[in-house]
């Protein structure tokens, strides 16, 4: 195997700053990257806030292409790592540490996966309380990196690079997809809705079940037990969260058991915001045919004399309409909570059934394309964090 030297930090960058203190307005503004931003490796762009374009801010301060960025507050997030792969003008608040490297030591796609694959041990640099937890620029400095000679760096970071590459294509068609349902479901049946179309409510095809109320002693680690679906199943706004699975090997009803394919809703949320109470979520098909589904969400089935199906009802479930009246039947202080008969009372206008089938039929399609994807997306990603540690550590090494 090729030398490897350790190095700081500090010793292989060209820059090293904290962000801006920013004058944020609604929209029009100068983008800026926050904490909340930098997560699971990347940047989520849906997140970003925006600068005053008058407040003025020194050039160095705008994030270069290649430049790594470290969330440096906060317990969990600090130490959580990500690499600006963007032109533009574009600033990162001060909550985040900005890494620009010393190209004739360090590349960036190398240094940015020996990073990610080790934030909790970075989180270990900060210093404070238990709640205000900082990472300072001097502790980034000192944060211990190991590299073999730079030709070895670009050819490990064009494998990691070349599978996140593929993952991220997968993504944006899941995406692209699950955008193009949405967008014909709102065409079809809001914006062309009839007047003629009768009023119904969901309680006139759908059935809504509890979930299990379970015991914390029936928790078990991964693929111990039966897959159990929870609350942190269900994505703010709606969709499966593949990360929030549970398993249990206690006692249950069959009346627990959820079907891969089925609805599930989320009933219960801290606070009042809104954003994931009456959510739902398809029960995908990688954990079996079956499953069980706890207490804080409900069970969505359609009910045999209705011709609504699960991909209608789903994206029904989304629009604005229905949403406002599930949210209006939500109660409680601390704890928002959704009653059954909160999820049955909501009106809709009820189209004829041959829309039904046709829109289902193309749902359908996509829908098994997305778990085509999401299946290779599995196995990439199994592949990629499998590959990462071996690589960074040298027991792998790539041919030139």
């Amino acid at each position: 195997m090729s030398e490897w030297c350790d190095y700081k930090l500090g010793d292989i960058a060209e820059y090293v700053s904290r962000g801006i203190s920013p004058k944020y307005v609604e929209n029009n503004g100068i983008p800026v990257i926050n904490q909340k931003c930098i997560r699971g490796g990347a940047i989520s762009l849906d997140l970003i806030k925006y600068q005053d374009k008058e407040k003025k801010h020194a050039n160095e301060k705008n994030v270069h292409n290649d430049d790594i960025l470290i969330n440096s507050t906060g317990v969990g997030t600090a130490g959580r790592v990500a690499i600006f792969r963007q032109t533009g003008k574009v600033f990162a608040d001060s909550h985040i540490s900005i890494l620009r490297l010393n190209r004739n030591i360090a590349h960036p796609l190398f240094v940015y996966y020996n990073l990610r694959k080790r934030e909790t041990e970075i989180e270990g640099y900060a210093e404070g309380s238990t709640g205000q937890i900082e990472l300072s620029r001097e502790k980034v400095k000192k944060i211990d990196v190991t590299l073999p000679p730079l030709p070895e760096q670009k050819a490990i970071a064009a494998v990691l690079s070349s599978l996140d590459d593929k993952i991220d294509l997968l993504h944006r068609q899941n995406k692209t997809l699950e955008s193009m349902a949405e967008t014909l479901f709102r065409h079809w049946f809001i914006e062309e809705a009839h007047e003629g179309w009768i009023d119904t409510t969901l309680d006139c095809h759908s059935e809504v079940m509890r979930g299990l109320s379970y015991k914390g002693s029936g928790l078990s680690d991964s693929g111990f037990g039966i897959p159990m679906h929870n609350l942190n199943s269900i994505y703010e706004g709606g969709g499966y969260k593949e990360v929030g699975i549970k398993y249990y090997r206690d006692t249950f009803k069959e009346r627990h058991l959820v079907r891969n394919g089925e609805i599930i809703v989320a009933n219960t949320e801290q606070g009042h915001e809104f954003k994931l109470i009456g959510c739902p979520a398809i029960v995908p098909s990688f954990y079996g045919e079956k499953g069980l589904f706890s207490q804080h969400i409900y069970r969505v089935i359609l009910k045999e004399k209705s011709y609504l199906t699960t991909e209608y009802l789903y994206y029904l479930l989304l629009t604005p309409s229905v949403r406002e009246q599930i949210i209006s039947a939500t109660n409680g202080s601390t704890v928002n909570m959704l009653a059954i008969d909160g999820l049955q009372r909501p009106k809709f206008k009820l189209p004829p059934k041959e829309k039904v089938v046709e829109f289902s039929e193309l749902v359908k399609s996509w829908w098994k394309k997305k778990d085509v994807n999401h299946l290779q997306l599995r196995t990439l990603e199994k592949l990629r964090d499998t590959l990462l540690p071996k690589l960074m550590s040298g027991e792998v090494t790539v041919i030139n």
